[in-house]
């Protein structure tokens, strides 16, 4: 009896292990000062992170994804309930996204065994069309 508890026991413990390996993966993110944006920077990234930026009525924000591996999607909300945008399975590229009004907005990143990065930057709101 002992001896079968001890051996459910050591099971336990290797499965926990195991899957604690099995998240592994890091996200580093770097703040701009001033709060005009950041970058994350992800590993097998196997979870999901978010980041907040405060922005103005008309303000535009860049938006840049290097994806080498993975799957990453990507949303933007604010706090007040708007959702300018959302993207899922993102590839490498550059974009824009305007915002219609003031408020705290919210960039949730998810991956699945993610390599890569995002880098955010608020242009403000006097950007030259082109």
């Amino acid at each position: 009896m002992l001896s079968r508890k001890l051996g459910i026991g050591i099971i336990l413990v290797v499965a926990l292990l195991l899957s604690a390996c099995a998240t592994g993966g890091r996200i580093v993110i770097l703040e701009e000062p001033h709060g005009k944006g950041f970058a994350m920077d992800f590993t097998n990234f196997n979870a999901n992170n978010k980041c907040t930026l405060a922005l103005a009525d008309g303000d535009v924000v860049q938006v840049e994804i290097v994806r080498d591996s993975g799957r990453m999607d990507l949303s933007v909300s604010g706090l007040k309930g708007s959702e300018p945008y959302r993207g899922n399975d993102l590839k490498t590229n550059t974009f824009t996204v305007r915002v219609s009004e003031t408020d705290d907005y919210v960039f949730r990143i998810t991956g699945n065994k993610a390599n890569g990065k995002i880098t955010v930057k608020n242009l403000g709101s006097e950007i030259v069309e082109r």
